[in-house]
């Protein structure tokens, strides 16, 4: 299994980004798809996350420091979960890290064996 995330960078607060994670090597729709964050010196915390779909299409789930201004959503044709972020805020300033598990999905860190390499946002 492999994990790359990309769409990572530095923007202004107020500013949007879109994170993309490309999975292979695993039968996608049978995995919960995570997105974490790490700020420095802290644990991971649980960002989002779905299963076969988002956006109405599916079960996904937001932390409520998110909820109203991050969406997730997976296009499982082309094994790849997005994350995009609207609103950004400078407390969102993290490294960001796209998970997977056998469904159902959790919230929980220790749950998910599978992660990627991370992208950074900035957000000033």
């Amino acid at each position: 299994v492999q994990l790359v995330e990309s769409g990572g960078g530095s923007v202004q607060a107020g500013g949007s980004l879109n994170l993309s994670c490309a999975a292979s090597g695993m039968t996608f729709t049978y995995f919960c798809m995570g997105w974490f964050r790490r700020h420095p010196g802290n644990a991971s915390e649980s960002v989002a996350g779905v299963y076969n779909g988002g956006g109405g299409g599916g079960t996904s789930y937001y932390a409520d420091s998110v909820k109203g201004r991050f969406t997730i959503s997976r296009d499982n044709a082309k094994n790849t979960v997005y994350l995009q972020m609207n609103s950004l805020r400078p407390e969102d300033t993290a490294m960001y890290y796209c998970a997977a598990r056998v469904r159902p999905c959790t919230m929980v860190t220790r749950d998910y064996g599978y992660w990627g390499q991370g992208t950074q946002v900035t957000v000033s």
